[in-house]
């Protein structure tokens, strides 16, 4: 059974959040804090294996109490903000600082019903988590810039998947492409408005240009597009050109954006011309898209489980057989390009 504590000031989302946590067999709250303070006594007292964390509160603001918490009590903590520009731009540096899941508050884009089985799914996920004491992380950007071993990349694409660690994964990788990579179409599981301060966030520290992925946007070369939040994205191609669909429809594995549609238009459009990547994530989103890629010619990676926060879309990914190469964390750029 998995112990959760909500730490919300609004009595309403703590009563929210309540209720459609106590719909899950496999998951019970301990306890709810309205701020740090009590929290801080309640984590002592209850013990709880997942701490849900909004960022906006009196007394002392989420961001504080996380860097507290990583420092002195390391345990999985799931961010809950609101889907405003300064609420996205905080998640972001929450899971910089350590949180390993973030999440819009309810009454957004999706009903709290889709808001119930996405913050069980988070809660599952964030309990199998590896968290770390700041100072024990491995170093991030200190690796040295991954090298193309092939100057061609005429036509290339290249796909990832990523859900819970993707973001801190994602950056990892992305920082050290050369400003040539082929093409990058990605879906991270992460809620509407989250998903652009995430790309902004990233582009500011590439030599490749970053950004939230728009309807009929081009797949270029130097250019890395993320799937937005609350909509699929899906690979086209008209003629040489790749561009991407983006759209709405059924979650899929409870997400949207969903792995496995992106990964199923790549296989159908790029076939033996794309790399498909599945990295750090909870369940199994990903697996069956890796496998079609695979299947219609093109070259798969997946993370291995040591440098994974969560070793089960990777895991999954890999029990299809259709993986080429298990790699960590600090050799994935390189094995990338390896594979162009």
């Amino acid at each position: 059974m998995v112990k959760v504590l909500i730490v919300d000031d609004s009595a309403i989302v703590r009563k929210i959040f309540t209720e459609q946590l106590g719909q899950a067999k496999d998951i019970t709250v301990v306890g709810n804090a309205p701020d740090p303070y009590v929290a801080r006594d309640l984590i002592v007292k209850l013990k709880p294996d997942v701490i849900t964390l909004d960022i906006e509160m009196p007394r002392m603001d989420g961001i504080t109490f996380l860097k507290k918490i990583m420092a002195h009590h390391p345990m999985p903590v799931i961010i809950v903000s609101s889907l405003t520009p300064k609420g996205s731009a905080m998640a972001m540096e929450a899971l910089e600082c350590g949180a390993v899941e973030v999440m819009a508050k309810p009454g957004g884009s999706f009903t709290v019903g889709e808001m119930g089985a996405q913050l069980a799914e988070k809660v599952r996920a964030a309990a199998r988590a590896r968290v770390f004491r700041k100072a024990e992380k491995p170093e991030t950007g200190s690796y040295a810039v991954a090298k193309k071993s092939i100057s061609s990349t005429t036509n290339k694409v290249i796909a990832i998947g990523s859900s819970t660690g993707g973001t801190e994964a994602l950056k990892d990788i992305l920082t050290r492409f050369p400003p040539d990579t082929p093409g990058i179409v990605i879906a991270q599981h992460m809620p509407a408005n989250f998903t652009k301060a995430f790309a902004d966030r990233i582009n500011g520290l590439c030599r490749i240009t970053v950004k939230e992925g728009a309807d009929n946007d081009s797949v270029l070369p130097g250019v890395c597009l993320i799937a937005p939040g609350n909509f699929h994205m899906l690979l086209r191609r008209s003629g040489a050109r790749y561009y991407v669909q983006v759209k709405t429809g059924p979650m899929v594995h409870h997400q949207r954006p969903a792995v496995d549609p992106l990964f199923k238009s790549v296989a159908k459009y790029a076939g033996a011309n794309a790399i498909g990547v599945v990295l750090t994530g909870m369940g199994s989103d990903g697996a069956e898209g890796i496998k079609i890629m695979k299947e219609a010619g093109a070259r798969t990676l997946a993370q291995d489980e040591a440098s994974s926060v969560v070793f089960g879309m990777p895991k999954e990914a890999i029990k299809t057989g259709c993986i080429d190469k298990v790699v960590s964390l600090k050799n994935m750029p390189q094995s990338i390009l390896d594979m162009v």
